[in-house]
């Protein structure tokens, strides 16, 4: 059974998942004022969440006899030290990251590997939550 399109839908998650690696230690590092405090850290983890999902897709990628991407997705990363700014760049992205898990998710429907439509699933649950948290904090 060929997999090419769940292949090519992983890997354009671990696009977005690298790209989101860059962006969120970029904001982390550049945030400024009073919301340093609580955004540093919270961009910090979700660079290392980031950098996590990207491990198992790109671990599932290679278990379904597929390349992994080695470069991020090239939405551009933009510079900015206002927090509303890079909140609002944070939703974009995990709302993006989402979308297309959330179209792996139909292609693993035909997947015959419980424990990677698991591991998949459990990235997209994450990144629903990402969404909710985001949005709630622009609230």
């Amino acid at each position: 059974m060929s997999h090419k399109a769940l292949i090519d839908k992983l890997n354009e998650a671990l696009g977005w998942e690298l790209r989101a690696i860059n962006m969120y230690a970029h904001y982390a590092a550049n945030v400024k004022g009073i919301h340093r405090l609580q955004l540093a850290p919270m961009f910090s983890t979700e660079a290392t969440e980031s950098l996590t999902h990207a491990n198992i897709v790109r671990q599932s990628i290679v278990k379904l006899l597929g390349i992994p991407v080695t470069e991020r997705n090239p939405h551009h990363i933009t510079h900015t030290t206002d927090y509303s700014e890079m909140l609002q760049f944070s939703l974009e992205t995990e709302t993006q990251a989402a979308a297309v898990y959330g179209e792996a998710m139909i292609h693993l429907e035909k997947a015959e590997d419980q424990e990677l439509r698991d591991a998949i699933e459990q990235i997209y649950y994450a990144e629903l939550r990402s969404v909710e948290e985001l949005r709630l904090l622009m609230d």
